[in-house]
């Protein structure tokens, strides 16, 4: 299996593909990133037609058990990113 890509080879990527110096690809890529957590962040879903939708979902607080003692425990509320991948990008990884 290969390494993960990180973001400054994805910034890479990026600047070679449009032709820009990686400066402003690495704007762009970041430019891009906060506009998915500040749409995130105000509730609103974000669609990339192709690519997928990143919502948030948001779970309530439930009693859990701490799986050495036996010990009852509060898990609080909180709220999680998802990404539902697109068909096409689904049909390009398969």
């Amino acid at each position: 299996m290969d390494k993960p890509l990180n973001k400054q080879e994805l910034v890479s990527v990026v600047a070679d593909d449009v032709d820009l110096p990686k400066a402003k690809a690495g704007e762009v890529v970041d430019a891009v990133f906060s506009a998915i957590e500040k749409a995130l962040k105000g509730g609103q879903e974000v669609r990339l037609v192709g690519f997928g939708s990143f919502v948030t979902a948001h779970r309530k607080a439930t009693k859990g058990r701490n799986p050495r003692t036996g010990e009852e425990i509060d898990i609080p509320a909180s709220t999680s990113v998802r990404f539902k991948p697109g068909k096409t990008l689904k049909d390009a990884v398969s």
